[in-house]
Formats: structure tokens, C-alpha cells, sequence
């Protein structure tokens, strides 16, 4: 596996420039801080392959769909997170020389992110006509200031006189490179040259969904000193222009502080004023001071949620760099927000809301946030359940479907056989709910707001299934599971059994409502029958002789056979077959049957989850970001202690190692938590059902120990292992009962409890 950056337990850097691995540098070192991001671009320009990516949390444009045959029924547009203007940009040239690194000569280079505060650094010396200069660079986003923007250059000369000309922009004329025909999605609002500022638009829409305005205004400093360069603009441009002559020996540094204020949170009218008050309390602050206190907020979020990996320094990078990423994608503070599944990295999948928050991020940030965050993440949905009502009558169905992709709860994803196929989210969504409720003991959102997505989603449940006469079970036909390698299938056991899971699951928490949620829904006696009849005759196909349960109907009609059978050469199929050759072959894309047993994981016996873990993991290509980590956790509980390292390894560094040859678009965001499930989960076999924590670990052979904590019912628990023990200390709160290879175990404040391993 080609590696472009060293392995190091908290950096991700290099010491080599590769420009055909450009766009893969600049996707993993991607910042940002739940507010804003962007990848990770050089700030004096690039002129060779790149994309030049800035991104604005909740800031999207409903691009017109366009397909080739209409169908009624379609999304009238597709929502795209937009290219925001770019902040970043600090043109460099060297005694007349324009400095880029796609044609000028330079040494010594260096790029590092450093995960312990989200930190960009980067540095190269280069060589001129009789001058050699040292460029050092270092960028964040802030975190407790949201809008703030801090980037600083250094330029020391090594050798000669060196003339240098900074010219510090803000560029309104990006375009998405997804954008159909090279369309502009911004319209400037002005420039002004005194205030250092431009305000854009997004350009009218017919869908009635708002414009969103953003000004930006820049700052520069010297040694914390505020400086005024030459200062000119044109349509939505500002550029301002410093000059410095320095002999060898000498060093300059310029520091860019940059503000971002969008129409989410700010009035077009009042944005100036709100903009130089931020500025304002930016600069009261040195550079080195606004980074010590970024970090120590990032020291705050490292103390609960580091997962540490002695003895496999490539294993502690992959789980901290994705930590990371996540973190600095979503940490709950907006509620009005979600977790885009390429975040602020990238424009692939438009980077709106998937499923993939309900089913991958709420297991991990359950025990890494305050519960509170994740409450969040179920209000979101909540707020939003008018756009599933509207989804589910642009079907002709009842009830409530939850989009595929939204931005605001309409469905905005214009491919078919996954927009109104891959329906199993309307179960996968509501599960969070049973997630959470599980997990804290708080009832008090399924008792009253949650009841409102229940009841919904459970009446679209029972409008889309058939009865069947033949099989004489409710069946459903046309849809897609989670193996979007098989699309328009019928009976797929995955959605099948969701449906009948969430139907099962609001006829239980019923009675338990709120009299206020009870009056609200309204269910009627008829309805909680048909409900009941429907989950105790769903029909759930299954192969007695291989004691199996089917994917869907049909399916061991395939050539089946295993993935080993593909030659190397062909792999990844998604990027070297057609479609029709994909969806004719028995290979699967991500969990399907093992997505199930992993979500109802206590219904099913250890005969069943082997037998169709044994058969359906060898046709699984991994092809999907979120199909390793399922494998590794079902896996790791099997005993299959190989197969588990093996697939925490490929979730683990999926991005890192370029897995699936896809990540120089964007990383694979909400997929991240996948590496501290098969970690907490697998490794440590996590479990948190009917009122108990059980814990049952194993050590891969090549780890030293691994020790991560998680937050539970008002506790802070720290779970240590390694080769001959299991240590438990209990950090904060109660005393707790939790078990430990199915030994009870008491945990008392600031006590460690040990175990043989």
C-alpha cells in the first residue's frame, strides 16, 4: 500500500512533494472547525491539478437536477455544498519570481498536520535566481471563535537579497468543480477596500429555499502588529499588497487574520458590523495566544475521546487522524447542523446529510460527547420531519420518509435507485432514537418528540409493503438495501427486517408516551392492529440448508463465488466494471445481512451470526467507506481475531492509505467512527443492552496495550488492555455495576478494578 505520508502516533506529515498525490495531500490535510473548513491548499496558489476547496457549514445552493428521462416523483433539485469564496490565498513572488511550486525550484520540503490542535504547518526553501529563502507557513481555524480564520508566513532569507511581494486576497469567483456547464453560484454584493471586505450572494432559485449571503474581511499583522498594505478590488476580489527587501540572515512574518459571517446566523445589513467586532476581539490576542487557546479547547475533547495504541503506530494514527476529522467536522454546537459524509473536504455527494449519522456517528459520539450532542443529532431530524412528510406524498405513500441526502429535510438526490429505493434509512434514522434511549436511560425525547418520528416513519412502513397472497406475508418489492450493488431487488432481508423492527419498536413505546405525544399521533386501535399484523407476518427470507438468511429474493441464483476470484487488476470493480457486470455478480459493496445482525445484535445466536458471516463476508468487496468497521466488530465477537485486525486496519486508515482509490475528492468522514467501534465494540467487545455495560476484550498480537474512555450514564470510565490484564477505572460519577467476560464487576470513583486477560 503506498503511504504519501509518514507514520507518526500524532502527526500526519511529509517530507516529500509528489504532484501527481496533490489532490490527496490536500484531502488529508483538510481542517476545520464544525463552522467552516477547507482542504488543504497551498496559500500562495497552484497552478497544477488541485482542488481549491472551501467549505461554510450549512451554506448550499439547490442546483437544478438534470436527467436524461424524467420520472414523476423526482427531486426537482439537487442539493450541492457550495465552493465558498476562498480566504486563504497570500500570492508570493521572490524578486520578480511568482512562487509555485508546480514550476519554481525548492528543497527541504515539509507538511504536517498535528492532530493534538488541528494545526497546518508547512515549509520548503526555495531557490532563485542567486537567492535561496525559507517559506514557513502555519494555518487554523479556531475553535471557540467559529468565524475566525488565522494563517502566518515566514519568509527568512538563506542566501542573497530577496525583494518579496505578499498580496493577501478574498476570492468571491470560485466555482464548484461539480457545477453543471461551469455554472457560478455566487454573485458579488460589493467590495470595500477600507474594510478589507466582500459580501456574495448566492444567485436566485426557483425552489424557495433562501439565499445565503457571506461577508468576509481580512486583517494583517506583523510581529502582532496591526499593518495596511495597498489595497485594490474588483468584482467580488480584494487584494492588499505588502512589500519587503531582506538580506540573507534576515526573517519577515506576516500574519493573516481572517473573519466569516454568513445570512445563517447574521443579517445581510448587520454582517460589517458583526465582522470587525470579531476582528476586533481576534486581534486582541496574539497569534501564539488564539493557538494556546484553541488547544487547550482541543486538550478539553482529547481527554474524553482518545483512544491510545501502544506497540502500531499506523493503527494510533489512523484511529487519532479520524477522530480528528470528525471533530473538527461536527461537535454538536450548531444544532441546526449535521455530518456531511465528506464534511468540509470535498464536494462529492453534495456534502449533505446520509443515513450514515444514524447508523455509524451516534454509536461512537453516545461515549465520546456530552449526550447532549447526540440529542442534537435527533432533534435535527425531528426539525425536519415536514420534508419527510412531503417525501413520502411525492411517492403517493403515507407517513414520513426521511430523505437519502438533505440539507433540509426535503430530498434532494437525483439518482433513483437510491433515493427512493435504498428506503431501509426510514428504519436506520429512527433507530438513533432507540440508540439513545438505550444508551443514557433518558426516555424523555421517545416519550414525546421521538414519538412524532416513530409514529411517521411507522405509517409509511405500512402503506409500503403488500400483502402477498402467494407467501401469505407482507412483502416489499423495489427497493435497494445497503449493498448498492443490487439495486430494484424485492424482500432484501435488511430492510425487510428494519421495518418490521420499527413497527415493533413504536407499538412498544406507545403506551409509554407522554398523554401530550399520545394526542398528538393520534394512532387509532385499527392502525396499532394493522402495525402488529404487519411485523408478525413480514416476510424474512432465509436458506434453512445453509442456515443463512437472504440478502434478498433471488440472490443465490448468482454465480456465487468469492472476491478472491476477482484479479487484482480489476479491483476496485466500481472503478474497472460496468454497472450491468456489478449488479449481475454475487459481490456485495458494504454489510447488508451483517449490517442487521450487528444493529438487533442480541436477537440472533452465535450459530447464526457465524454461518452468515462466513458466507457473506468473502463476497464483500469493502468497496463502501462504512462496510470494514460492521465486519471487524461482528468479526472480533466470532473470535475471527485476524479477520478483525485486518478490517480495523482498512477502516482505521482507509483515507490514509487511500484504500478504495477515492479519497483525492474528500475524505470519508462519516465513516470515521468505524475505527473506534471496531476498537470499543470489537476489541473490546462493548455491549449496552437491557441496563448493563459489558465489556469482552481481546489484544491483537502486535499491540503493547490500547486504553480509550467512554462517557456513560453520567460516568467517565477509562477501560485498559493489554496481554495479561483488563483494568477499569472508573474516573467520575456513581458507583457502577458493569461486566467484564460475563464476571460483575463494581467500579467506585477514582478505584481501578483488574482482570486476567
Amino acid at each position: 500500500m503506498k503511504r504519501i505520508f509518514e507514520v507518526g502516533p500524532w502527526r500526519v506529515e511529509t517530507h516529500q512533494f509528489n504532484q501527481e498525490d496533490k489532490r490527496l495531500q490536500e484531502s488529508m490535510t483538510a481542517i476545520g472547525n464544525d463552522y467552516m473548513g477547507m482542504r488543504g491548499n497551498f496559500e500562495e496558489g497552484y497552478s497544477g491539478d488541485t482542488l481549491q476547496g472551501t467549505y461554510l457549514a450549512g451554506v448550499w445552493f439547490p442546483d437544478k437536477t438534470r436527467v436524461g428521462w424524467w420520472k414523476n416523483g423526482y427531486p426537482k433539485y439537487f442539493g450541492k455544498s457550495l465552493n465558498a469564496p476562498s480566504f486563504i490565498g497570500i500570492g508570493i513572488t521572490v524578486n520578480g519570481e511568482k512562487l509555485d511550486l508546480a514550476k519554481v525550484k525548492f528543497s527541504d520540503f515539509y507538511l504536517s498536520l498535528d492532530m493534538h490542535q488541528g494545526l497546518l504547518s508547512r515549509s520548503f526553501v526555495y531557490h532563485g535566481h542567486d537567492v535561496d529563502v525559507k517559506f514557513e507557513f502555519e494555518r487554523f481555524l479556531h475553535i471557540n471563535l467559529k468565524e475566525a480564520a488565522l494563517i502566518k508566513v515566514k519568509a527568512t532569507v538563506l542566501k542573497g537579497h530577496a525583494k518579496i511581494d505578499f498580496d493577501s486576497t478574498l476570492d468571491g469567483t470560485i466555482v464548484n468543480e461539480d457545477s453543471n456547464y461551469n455554472e457560478h453560484f455566487w454573485m458579488s454584493l460589493g467590495e470595500d477596500d477600507s474594510d478589507r471586505t466582500i459580501q456574495v450572494k448566492t444567485k436566485p432559485n426557483p425552489y424557495k429555499v433562501p439565499q445565503f449571503t457571506v461577508l468576509l474581511k481580512e486583517g494583517l499583522r506583523h510581529d502582532n502588529e496591526k499593518i495596511e498594505g495597498n489595497v485594490s478590488t474588483e468584482e467580488a476580489k480584494v487584494s492588499e499588497k505588502v512589500s519587503v527587501e531582506l538580506d540573507e540572515g534576515q526573517s519577515y512574518d506576516l500574519e493573516k487574520n481572517v473573519i466569516v459571517v454568513t445570512s445563517r446566523d447574521v443579517e445581510d445589513a448587520d454582517q460589517l458590523a458583526k465582522a470587525n467586532d470579531l476582528m476586533e476581539k481576534l486581534q486582541s490576542k496574539s497569534f501564539d495566544e488564539n493557538l494556546a487557546e484553541h488547544t487547550a479547547s482541543w486538550q478539553k475533547r482529547w481527554s474524553k475521546s482518545d483512544v491510545v495504541i501502544a506497540g502500531d503506530d499506523a493503527a494510533q494514527q489512523g484511529i487519532r487522524f479520524n477522530i480528528l476529522q470528525l471533530f473538527m467536522t461536527y461537535y454538536g454546537e450548531d444544532k441546526r447542523l449535521n455530518v456531511g459524509p465528506k464534511g468540509f473536504t470535498g464536494e462529492k455527494y453534495g456534502g449533505a446529510t446520509y443515513w450514515d449519522t444514524e447508523a455509524y456517528i451516534v454509536p461512537m459520539y453516545l461515549s465520546v460527547t456530552d449526550p447532549a450532542v447526540t440529542r442534537a443529532l435527533l432533534q435535527y431530524r425531528h426539525d425536519q420531519l415536514a420534508g419527510a412528510y412531503h417525501n413520502a406524498a411525492q411517492q403517493g405513500l403515507k407517513g414520513a420518509l426521511f430523505p437519502m441526502v438533505t440539507f433540509n429535510g426535503i430530498e434532494c438526490h437525483n439518482e433513483w435507485e437510491i433515493t427512493f429505493e435504498e428506503i431501509h434509512r426510514n428504519a436506520d434514522i429512527p433507530f438513533a432514537i432507540y440508540q439513545y434511549t438505550n444508551y443514557t436511560g433518558d426516555e424523555s425525547y421517545v416519550k414525546n418528540e421521538g414519538m412524532d418520528v416513530l409514529v411517521g416513519t411507522a405509517r409509511f412502513w405500512a402503506d409500503r409493503v403488500h400483502f402477498s397472497k402467494l407467501r401469505n406475508k407482507y412483502v416489499l418489492h423495489g427497493v435497494t438495501g445497503p449493498n448498492e450493488y443490487e439495486n430494484n431487488v424485492n424482500n432484501n432481508w435488511f430492510t425487510n427486517t428494519m421495518a418490521k423492527w420499527l413497527l415493533e419498536y413504536t407499538l412498544e413505546r406507545l403506551p409509554k408516551a407522554t398523554k401530550e405525544a399520545q394526542v398528538r399521533v393520534n394512532v387509532s386501535d385499527e392502525e396499532k392492529a394493522h402495525w402488529k399484523d404487519i411485523a408478525d407476518n413480514m416476510y424474512l427470507g432465509e436458506d434453512k440448508k445453509r442456515g443463512i438468511f437472504l440478502q434478498q429474493d433471488d440472490f443465490l441464483d448468482k454465480d456465487i463465488r468469492p472476491v478472491s476470484t476477482i484479479p487484482e487488476n480489476e479491483r476496485p470493480i466500481n472503478q474497472h466494471w460496468s454497472w450491468d457486470k456489478i449488479l449481475r455478480s454475487p459481490f456485495i459493496k458494504q454489510a447488508d445481512v451483517l449490517q442487521g445482525i450487528y444493529f438487533l445484535n442480541d436477537r440472533y445466536t452465535k450459530e447464526q451470526k457465524e454461518k452468515n458471516f462466513d458466507f457473506y463476508e468473502p463476497l464483500t468487496v469493502h468497496e463502501s467507506s462504512l462496510s470494514p468497521s460492521i465486519h471487524s466488530i461482528l468479526a472480533a465477537e466470532l473470535g475471527k481475531k485476524e479477520k478483525a485486525v485486518e478490517l480495523y486496519e482498512r477502516t482505521a486508515r482507509l483515507d490514509l492509505d487511500n484504500y478504495n482509490n477515492d479519497t483525492s475528492d474528500g475524505l470519508h468522514i462519516t465513516s470515521m467512527s468505524g475505527s473506534w467501534l471496531a476498537i470499543v465494540q470489537g476489541f473490546a467487545g462493548m455491549r449496552y443492552d437491557h441496563n448493563q455495560l459489558k465489556f469482552n476484550p481481546f489484544i491483537p498480537k502486535n499491540w503493547d496495550h490500547y486504553s480509550f474512555k467512554i462517557n456513560y450514564r453520567g460516568r467517565l470510565i477509562e477501560v485498559y488492555v493489554d496481554h495479561q490484564e483488563i483494568k477499569l477505572t472508573l474516573i467520575e460519577g456513581q458507583t457502577i455495576d458493569v461486566w467484564v467476560k460475563g464476571e460483575k464487576v463494581t467500579l467506585k470513583k477514582g478505584e481501578s478494578k483488574c482482570l486476567k486477560a
